[in-house]
């Protein structure tokens, strides 16, 4: 009895311990974050700077402007969501690591365009 006892409890630590890590890991890329996006195909911006925040692993628009951006990273750090302002909308994936982050993304419609992305947190 005393042996079922310990292995539950044991169990039961191990269970806690890893939904523990789990939350503080889905809250590592939480903060503010500087989001520089590249044109490479396509005859959009060449370049444009995004504040964007992460909080609880969603994703947001930071800045004054009229953006809107929707979107999760995962507690592995990778990123999938969008950036839009008005009927334009650019599809991003990527990942985040530590400070910094990389990726792609793509646009559809009349101004299909293309690019690169790249990111450092700020806060």
């Amino acid at each position: 009895m005393r042996r079922l006892r310990y292995t539950a409890t044991a169990s039961a630590a191990a269970f806690l311990c890893g939904a523990v890590d789990a939350q503080e890991q889905a809250t590592t890329f939480d903060g503010n974050w500087s989001v520089q996006v590249l044109t490479d195909r396509g005859e959009c911006d060449r370049a444009y700077r995004y504040p964007v925040i992460v909080q609880n692993g969603r994703i947001r628009y930071g800045g004054p402007e009229a953006f809107t951006a929707t979107g999760q990273v995962a507690p592995s750090g990778a990123v999938r969501g969008s950036i839009a302002r008005g009927e334009d909308r650019a599809y991003v994936t990527g990942r985040l690591g530590g400070p910094f982050g990389q990726g792609t993304w793509t646009t559809s419609g009349s101004r299909a365009c293309s690019g690169r992305w790249n990111a450092e947190k700020r806060g």
